[in-house]
């Protein structure tokens, strides 16, 4: 499955399918003072068969603290992200954590992109992410994410997950702009 996102910025984004349907949106305040929360919202059916239109469910939180760890909620679920989704490698580029389904998985922050796979031998890759596409060499594209349909049994946390590993592979881009770095 190919989500289409409406910007690369993820923390203000609607996610449509193929087909052009709205199946996520992400809402994250621009200006408060103290903790910033992000916002993940799923499109549900309404529960009313004579009113064909469906409404937007908030099913997960994000949020962020500048220091120690920031807070996921999914389902009333919470989970502190230095426990759940957890930092490796030498420069912290990867964060692992556990599906619903008791798989260990792992993101990746490449230079412009995020990757999804299996934390184990085959390092299957399971979700990634695409920049837009101006079209000057090759065609036009909007930002996307891939996601396989092995993970659509979890298609929620993968959400979450991924608005959360974004937001710090675009954090890490930004910085090294504004430093002379080539990447982040």
């Amino acid at each position: 499955m190919r989500l289409t996102l409406s910007s690369e910025r993820v923390l203000h984004a609607v996610m449509t399918n193929e087909d052009g349907q709205v199946l996520y949106k992400t809402v994250t305040p621009l200006f408060r003072l103290g903790t910033r929360t992000t916002t993940l919202y799923k499109v549900v059916p309404n529960p009313d068969p004579s009113d064909m239109q469906d409404y937007l469910e908030a099913i997960g939180e994000i949020e962020w603290h500048w220091f120690g760890s920031s807070i996921m909620r999914l389902h009333g679920r919470e989970m502190r992200t230095g426990e759940f989704i957890p930092r490796h490698g030498v420069l912290g580029r990867k964060r692992t954590f556990i599906g619903s389904d008791g798989r260990s998985y792992r993101w990746d922050m490449k230079f412009r992109v995020v990757v999804l796979s299996t934390n184990d031998d085959s390092r299957k890759e399971l979700a990634r992410s695409h920049r837009r596409s101006l079209g000057i060499i090759g065609p036009k594209k909007e930002p996307s994410l891939d996601i396989h349909e092995d993970l659509m049994h979890m298609l929620d946390l993968v959400m979450l997950t991924f608005v959360y590993v974004e937001k710090l592979r675009m954090d890490k881009e930004e910085r090294s702009r504004y430093h002379g770095g080539g990447g982040p």
